[in-house]
């Protein structure tokens, strides 16, 4: 009898293994709804693929790297991970964009770990601003810094991340995603507009911008705007601006808190 039990309860403890197994590989980040599969025929860049049924699909959550590796060498780095493979999407919406690119999380065939994240750990990509998804924001940005941490791919050089002090090199990458970081020397609101000012000339120096209606979203997620004086932050974002370079802010996830001053 006393075997019988012992028999029993190993029995019930392997399934709950199994099931709590299972549990945690259904709640593996970025495993969002499937958009279906596909076999990768061609690499169009470093962040879009063709499939064999003519879908063109753009990487979802990531963005290229502003300096470091030029165009070719980001797709050959992407044809090195799924050209000529099946792959599965995911996603929280497969609507095309403007141009016909449906946006997607893409995995190799039975795998839970995404392209994305591979690209991002070998230092072949950056986070984008458009992740909203709090696990899978998570882990794509653990993965950056895990790259980032040793110097990695984009991150063996010295120009990825901006200097906040150097306006100009920053206002040279307008129009592209980057990463700029420094210390907030003022908090100051103009109208509909709050300013991260990282230095005292507006009409020159870098600041990240904060329209009203973005407030709610990015207070909402316990960011203290007026808290980051004299704080060291790094801002990600499309570079834009004239005389003086801005990074809008429209979620709390491009905004990452490094230390005091």
């Amino acid at each position: 009898m006393f075997a019988w039990f012992c028999m029993y309860r190993a029995r019930c403890c392997l399934a709950l293994a199994v099931a709590v197994s299972m549990g945690t590989a259904h709640a593996a980040p970025c495993l969002f709804e499937p958009q279906g599969e596909g076999h990768v025929v061609e690499v169009i860049d470093g962040r879009s693929v063709r499939l064999d049924d003519g879908r063109e699909i753009r990487l979802a959550g990531i963005e290229p790297v502003s300096s470091g590796a030029a165009r070719a060498e980001r797709a050959a780095a992407l044809s090195a991970l799924i050209k000529d493979k099946d792959v599965v999407l995911r996603g929280e919406d497969d609507t095309p964009d403007r141009y016909g690119r449906q946006s997607a999380f893409v995995f190799p065939a039975s795998s839970d770990t995404s392209v994305q994240s591979l690209l991002l750990a070998n230092g072949e990509a950056l986070v984008s601003s458009e992740v909203t998804e709090k696990d899978c924001a998570a882990a794509l940005m653990a993965a950056e810094a895990g790259a980032r941490n040793a110097r990695k791919g984009a991150w063996a050089g010295l120009a990825v991340i901006k200097n906040a002090e150097s306006p100009g090199d920053i206002l040279a990458g307008i129009g592209r995603f980057m990463l700029v970081e420094g210390r907030v020397l003022s908090v100051r609101q103009a109208g509909a507009t709050t300013y991260l000012n990282f230095g005292r000339r507006w009409t020159r120096d870098f600041a990240a911008t904060i329209s009203r209606r973005m407030m709610p979203a990015v207070e909402s997620a316990g960011v203290a705007l007026k808290s980051l004086e004299n704080r060291r932050i790094r801002v990600r974002g499309w570079v834009e601006g004239r005389a003086a370079p801005r990074i809008e802010v429209v979620r709390a996830g491009q905004i990452e808190v490094l230390g005091g001053n």
